[in-house]
């Protein structure tokens, strides 16, 4: 019996047949980051209008910084009639290439353990300094905003993040290192939300799930004796005791959690191998966006996080120090 034989890359999406030649070409990059930002109606970053057109040269060719102009910022004489794809996102006022963009975009959705500045470097050829900038202003790109509570039943578990201790012996686990302490919550079959906080306590873990888990949920932990007091929830406070080895109790579990925890340590420890404690709430971004959008195919999360660079805005000096 004969057996269909499929061509290669056959079952790929659009994007993710547009992403390579985006990739090789300042144009084509141009383009495919104006599809995914407006889709076929363009419109002014400016005031929202959708009366803009391309600004051509002599002989009909897009200009060379790929401008468009306002019909309507024109009219009213505003002070900017001219934009460009970047106005308006993360890569505003950057001089590095689109086409590196493209690639940085989609390297960063596709990783599941990220990608390195170092690598980008090598990749591209630019500056490590510029590689880094722009992971930092994707990971901005990255953070969650206006998130949802989290229901159903949540696992919430906290671990320390950092480097290994320089001489053995020298290290103390649990609330005697000096690593970072981090809280991350998991509805199952849903998102997670990951927080850099400043310790461990009942009053700062407890603020902290109060803040993103909704009262009707039912709330899972170890036997972290900093999580009682959570009987307020709906659905109670099921802790499971990994003390006395035991990780399941019925439906009672914190793998999810952990699994995820997980993810973000063989990223840091394998990848980035140091990350400071300044930056590591815009590594925790990257993980959480990817986790979030893990059901999405590799070219509708390039589409997500381009979306999401739009509005904001992360200037040199607030992620990279010159000291």
């Amino acid at each position: 019996m004969k057996t269909k034989q499929h061509k290669v890359g056959e079952n790929k999406s659009e994007v993710l047949k547009a992403l390579p030649i985006a990739c090789m070409d300042e144009t084509k990059a141009v383009e495919f980051i104006e599809a995914q930002r407006w889709g076929e109606i363009p419109c002014c970053p400016h005031c929202g209008g959708k009366e803009v057109s391309q600004m051509k040269d002599k002989d009909g060719n897009r200009n060379e910084r790929f401008l468009w102009r306002c019909a309507n910022c024109q009219k009213s004489k505003a002070k900017q009639s001219q934009f460009t794809v970047r106005v308006g996102t993360v890569f505003e006022s950057s001089r590095i290439p689109l086409k590196y963009w493209c690639y940085v975009f989609w390297r960063a959705c596709t990783s599941k353990k990220g990608v390195s500045a170092l690598e980008i470097q090598r990749q591209t050829g630019l500056s490590y300094k510029s590689a880094l900038f722009l992971l930092h202003r994707i990971r901005y790109a990255m953070a969650p905003e206006n998130v949802e509570l989290l229901k159903g039943t949540v696992e919430v578990d906290e671990t320390y993040v950092g480097g290994k201790p320089r001489y053995r012996g020298n290290n103390k686990r649990g609330r005697g290192t000096k690593k970072q302490p981090v809280l991350a919550m998991v509805e199952r079959g849903g998102n997670v939300k990951a927080h850099v906080i400043p310790n461990v306590s009942g009053k700062t873990l407890k603020t902290a799930i109060r803040e993103s888990v909704d009262k009707s949920s039912r709330i899972m932990t170890d036997e972290n004796p900093s999580y009682n007091g959570l009987h307020d929830f709906a659905g109670g406070h099921h802790p499971i005791n990994h003390s006395l080895n035991e990780y399941v109790r019925g439906d009672i579990t914190t793998n999810t959690v952990e699994s995820f925890f997980a993810i973000v340590k063989r990223g840091i420890n394998g990848v980035y191998h140091c990350v400071s404690k300044k930056h590591l709430h815009r590594y925790l971004s990257e993980f959480e966006f990817r986790y979030n959008h893990r059901k999405l195919e590799d070219g509708e999360r390039v589409v997500a996080l381009i979306k999401n660079t739009q509005g904001k805005r992360l200037l040199y000096r607030e992620p990279v120090s010159l000291n």
